[in-house]
């Protein structure tokens, strides 16, 4: 049994069918075949129906299937992490607006967005970035919210409520080092800050208009970047790529104070409303990152809500924020470039969360081989990218996407190496190549 995919309490045909499930899942799909590439050795329609029976079962609980992720998450943080594992958190939405046949679909945008909505919690290295496994993923339904962390499903709580538990259930992981939780803008709620600040270490971008309290002054957080540009505070820390422009990044950092009434928005009698909540003043670091061009142009800003420690320095701080897209190509894998998520046609959103588990093995698989030093590692990726036919841009070893599509090539070469001799293998090619044995009629 190969033991990163080990389930625990599901017999022997479940784990079975399990592994070679993962192992079909690192085939790249098509928007028009979005099923899962099947091996050689499996027929078609058998492989189609054991799928169907596995992601119907109840003892193939959620639980169950999120423990091989937890445990490559934990054995990557041991290995992989400096002093902290950074978990980037976000939502994505799941359009199946044209999957009339999934009855528990829900408005997940405007009017005709229907489908699920999916919030992940992904673990990444603070030494490099790279992503290790998904600490948790939860998915919105019409019954509910399904999780990996508990099976069935249970009443949703607004987005930003749903944070709070979820960081309680990734910190109660054990895992070696403590994570320290990354979310957009979205996530900028003072009182929110307030309910996390006991037990958890968050960084968050956060909205210039916001009024603070600095060097006794109150005001805003736009007029701070101000006082710090006109002090010749940013200091200049690297290059990095935004969106295919290399910029040079510049920092400055202020310690502020949060002491305004929390603005929450709430249903009272059935209407929506705004309500403020009083609050002890809240001691944040706020960094500011600006990403520059060679003559000053400054293309983006972020305004970064911190409790890290002093000894997280700003110029770290924004690096760990940079790194956040690493969920979005997560979100990337899953979707257009890898998994085509949205094209699968499972009925239920219970049963998209499970393939979506068994799916997201497959990407981890993947990722410990793109990070790995093992002495073999760079002649392995070599290989999957000559199977995959994928064209690797300037400069670029390999991608992440190129790697799961070389893998399943690989599993289909093994799994016909096992029916077939090589010399066999050779007249059939010679044979297809040749004309398939057709004679010019004319």
């Amino acid at each position: 049994m190969n033991e990163p995919l080990k389930l625990s309490g599901v017999e022997k045909r479940l784990q079975e069918r399990y592994e070679v499930m993962v192992q079909e899942q690192t085939g790249h799909a098509h928007r028009v075949a979005a099923g899962p590439r099947h091996l050689p050795r499996e027929e078609v329609k058998a492989a189609v129906q054991a799928a169907w029976r596995f992601y119907s079962n109840p003892r193939t609980k959620t639980t169950i299937l999120a423990q091989p992720l937890l445990r490559a998450a934990a054995v990557a943080v041991e290995s992989v992490c400096d002093n902290y594992v950074l978990v980037m958190g976000d939502w994505s939405h799941l359009d199946y607006r044209s999957h009339t046949d999934k009855f528990d679909r829900i408005q997940i945008g405007q009017q005709e967005e229907i489908g699920y909505e999916l919030f992940s919690q992904l673990a990444v290295s603070d030494k490099n970035g790279l992503p290790l496994a998904p600490l948790c993923l939860r998915l919105q339904a019409a019954a509910g919210v399904y999780s990996s962390e508990y099976d069935g499903a249970r009443p949703p709580l607004s987005q930003l409520d749903e944070i709070g538990p979820v960081m309680d259930h990734v910190a109660g992981l054990g895992l070696a080092k403590r994570p320290v939780f990354i979310f957009d803008a979205e996530v900028d709620s003072v009182f929110h800050f307030r309910v996390w600040q006991g037990g958890h270490l968050f960084l968050i971008r956060g909205d210039e208009e916001r009024v603070v309290l600095f060097e006794d002054q109150e005001v805003s957080v736009l007029q701070v970047v101000e006082t710090l540009r006109q002090r010749q505070a940013f200091c200049k820390v690297k290059e990095v790529d935004y969106k295919g422009e290399m910029l040079q990044q510049h920092v400055a950092e202020a310690l502020v104070v949060l002491h305004r009434k929390a603005q929450l928005n709430r249903e009272v009698a059935g209407k929506r409303q705004r309500i403020y909540v009083k609050g002890e003043p809240l001691p944040l670091r706020l960094v500011v990152a600006e990403l520059r061009r060679a003559d000053g142009t400054v293309v983006a800003r972020w305004q970064l809500w911190t409790n890290l420690p002093a000894e997280i320095d700003a110029a770290t701080v924004a690096l760990w924020y940079y790194w956040r897209w690493k969920v979005e190509s997560y979100f990337k894998l899953l979707k257009g470039s890898g998994q085509q998520i949205e094209q699968w046609q499972q009925e239920t959103g219970q049963r998209i969360l499970k393939r979506l588990l068994v799916a997201s093995m497959a990407c981890v698989l993947v990722w410990q081989l793109a990070r790995s030093t093992a002495p073999q590692a760079n002649a392995a990726r070599d290989l999957l990218i000559r199977l995959s036919g994928r064209q690797m841009e300037y400069g670029k070893a390999f991608t992440n996407e190129a790697l799961l599509a070389g893998l399943w090539v690989l599993l289909a070469v093994l799994d016909t190496l096992e029916r077939h001799l090589p010399d066999e293998l050779l007249r059939f090619a010679d044979f297809i190549l040749g004309g398939s044995g057709c004679l010019d009629s004319s």
